[in-house]
């Protein structure tokens, strides 16, 4: 292969799934003297190219016959060659965006053109969804996020411009010549991660792309070139650069990466933590040698672990849960503040699941998260400790109840988080916990079968309230519906004469005297 910066690689995909190699220089390998990973790598590339080819052909001959050049570029080819490309296509061409979008019209089922001004052109045909971007040389002023952008005419300057080698590279069609002018499939056979240009250049470009790198470690199990890590912890404070928006994203999509552990370790080590999710860092707490506890950044992250290897058990999940996921990172942030060291060695966190939570929706809303999701892993933080008071089956119906209602529809959420949340090594005390949530969801699904949990309501409704109490719509009708809420929680279920009669000493009791009854 081309070393980084020389001649580019080529390579032919015929019909027929053959690789014949076109010798560009004398240093460049015979197809017999590669590796087995190469080739199984390059038939990764045939199998996935040959599946999208109709679509893939049809547009690049739309082109082709235009006198433009149409390269498949980027995360796509990267994919391609993983064995994992979807229906999401990256193409980048020397025609200009109006011009892409006079070659589209008539072809493509759908066009749209929000990101024109970027040299972006969308389109869909037959299930694909397809982005073509003009050939970019983009020039940054590294103090604005955006770049001026500046349109290229020739592939090479388009793939230097690149975040990393292993999406810097391109298959030209039709004819499918690969083009890897920095030895991309090098650093992707050794899972690398490195950058076409020097790291400090490319993240000063775009800062985003620090975050990004921890994004692909998670994602793909890559690993960073040593001059990437060093780069990234001389520059982590230029992220403050990039809105909050864009960081969000790029850490949503580590969070739902396999690897999301290495992703996060690779955040704090390099700081790019410290101005994303500084909670998760300060959870490395100093240990007294006098008061042990565990480290709870090192069992935060077995947790975020052991909640990814619950989703993977779990038939019934549809792929990666963000909620979940986010929720076991974070569950412990309120630790550092309640910390306290206690006569006798000892040490305690009292009420830290209510900090977290405070914290984690402060935090949240500072990223932009929807007001549904911050609710969503805050409350998933302040309930992931109450199952601690449950013991070996204390408690009553009724708090099984609470723990249910207060729980809502992210019960699910909460039996993984609770469970991943047991990382003591001694083995009798973490099978006796597993037992003991076992049998609290055996007891969650016989109560639900005899009362239906799931919608426990008064067995009164305001109506009926107002009705028996001659009240009008107000304060009070939310009152009295609030204490027969908590006597169905406390009691279970009550007969009709049960309710109405509550309701008629409630009443008495705040100081009404209800209409007789009928």
């Amino acid at each position: 292969m081309a070393p980084a910066g020389g001649a580019a690689e080529t390579v032919v995909v015929d019909r027929r799934g053959q690789i014949p190699w076109l010798a560009v220089s004398p240093e460049q390998k015979p197809i017999a003297s590669r590796s087995a990973a190469e080739l199984r790598t390059q038939r990764n590339a045939v199998v996935e190219l040959l599946r999208v080819a109709p679509v893939a052909d049809e547009v690049a001959r739309r082109f082709e016959d235009a006198g433009h050049e149409l390269y498949l570029v980027g995360g796509s080819v990267r994919d391609a060659l993983l064995g994992r490309l979807g229906t999401d296509l990256d193409f980048t061409t020397d025609a200009r965006p109006e011009q892409v979008v006079e070659l589209l019209t008539g072809w493509a089922d759908a066009i749209w053109d929000t990101g024109i001004e970027f040299g972006t052109v969308g389109a869909t045909r037959r299930g694909s969804t397809l982005e073509i971007t003009t050939f970019r040389a983009d020039s940054y002023d590294r103090v604005t996020r955006n770049p001026e952008v500046v349109f290229g005419d020739h592939i090479d300057d388009d793939l230097l411009r690149r975040d990393f080698t292993v999406n810097a590279m391109a298959v030209r069609l039709p004819e499918r010549r690969f083009v890897d002018p920095h030895d991309g499939m090098t650093a992707l056979l050794e899972r690398r991660l490195d950058t076409p240009a020097t790291p400090e250049e490319s993240f000063a470009d775009d800062p985003l792309r620090m975050l990004r790198a921890a994004r692909f470690v998670a994602q793909l199990g890559f690993r960073p070139a040593q001059r990437v890590v060093a780069a990234m912890r001389e520059m982590a404070d230029q992220l403050d650069r990039i809105t909050a928006e864009r960081v969000q994203a790029e850490l949503s999509k580590l969070l739902r990466g396999p690897h999301a552990r290495q992703g996060v370790e690779l955040m704090v080590d390099t700081g790019l933590a410290d101005r994303v999710l500084p909670e998760v860092p300060a959870m490395r707490l100093e240990i007294d040698e006098h008061h042990q506890h565990k480290d709870v950044y090192q069992h935060s992250l077995v947790v975020l672990d052991q909640a990814i290897e619950l989703e993977a058990n779990d038939p019934d999940q549809d792929g990666p849960d963000l909620v979940l996921r986010m929720a076991a990172l974070l569950h412990d942030i309120g630790k550092p503040a309640t910390r306290k060291f206690e006569a006798g060695g000892g040490v305690s966190f009292h009420h830290h699941e209510v900090v977290g939570a405070k914290m984690t929706r402060r935090r949240l809303r500072e990223l932009r998260y929807s007001k549904e999701f911050v609710t969503q892993v805050s409350q998933l933080v302040y309930l992931h400790l109450r199952f601690h008071g449950y013991g070996t089956g204390q408690w009553t119906d009724s708090a099984v109840r609470r723990y249910v209602t207060d729980a809502g529809d992210l019960l699910p959420r909460l039996h993984k988080l609770v469970r991943a949340d047991c990382t003591t090594r001694n083995r009798r005390k973490a099978a006796a916990l597993q037992r003991s949530y076992d049998e609290l969801e055996e007891r969650i699904v016989r109560i639900a079968a005899e009362e239906d949990l799931q919608r426990v309501r008064p067995d009164l409704d305001g109506n009926e309230i107002m009705r028996l109490l001659g009240l009008p719509p107000g304060p009070l009708v939310g009152r009295a519906w609030s204490h027969l809420k908590e006597l169905r929680l406390e009691r279970g279920p009550l007969s009709r004469d049960e309710a109405e009669a509550e309701l008629r000493e409630w009443a008495r009791s705040e100081g009404l005297e209800p209409p007789p009854a009928p």
